[in-house]
């Protein structure tokens, strides 16, 4: 029997232009970004073309940084190419202000603790460099003291 290695690669290069240079950008200043569709629609990541019409799109406007989860997968058994090194969710996520999610990783602790609804922030790498693993992933939302309003009575 004859064999031989077979690697499918589909390497080539992009420049990422106005649109996705801003989310890149915005990533690296730990801002997220999307692009206002014609209609009012906010689409993450920010699209260059209007995926209902086909129109450009050039308006960019910030959103979140608080997203909830519209829907989600528990990853047991992380492997060395995920984000993570321990469980966690794969998960879309809408950022507040968007009409669309996005795909990220849920840094959750345990599969108990994430649902569909569930508010998340985002957890920015140390350092970043305007690439999608600028932004390392979510977590649960927490309210602390510190973000808290108190009414006085």
């Amino acid at each position: 029997m004859l064999t031989a290695p077979l690697i499918i690669e589909y390497p080539f290069k992009r420049t990422t232009g106005p649109v996705i240079g801003a989310f890149m950008t915005g990533l690296r200043e730990r801002i997220l970004v999307g692009s206002r569709a014609a209609d009012g629609r906010v689409i993450v990541p920010p699209a260059e073309f209007d995926p209902v019409t086909g129109e450009d799109l050039t308006e960019i406007v910030e959103v979140g940084p608080g997203a909830e989860v519209t829907t989600w997968a528990w990853v047991t058994e992380p492997h060395a190419k995920h984000p993570l090194d321990r469980p966690f969710a794969w998960a879309l996520i809408k950022p507040d202000g968007a009409d669309t999610p996005m795909l990220g990783a849920v840094d959750a602790g345990s599969i108990d603790a994430v649902h569909t609804g569930l508010r998340v922030v985002p957890r920015w790498a140390d350092e970043r460099e305007g690439r999608i693993e600028d932004l390392a992933c979510w977590v649960p939302e927490r309210t602390t003291p510190a973000n808290v309003e108190y009414k006085r009575s």
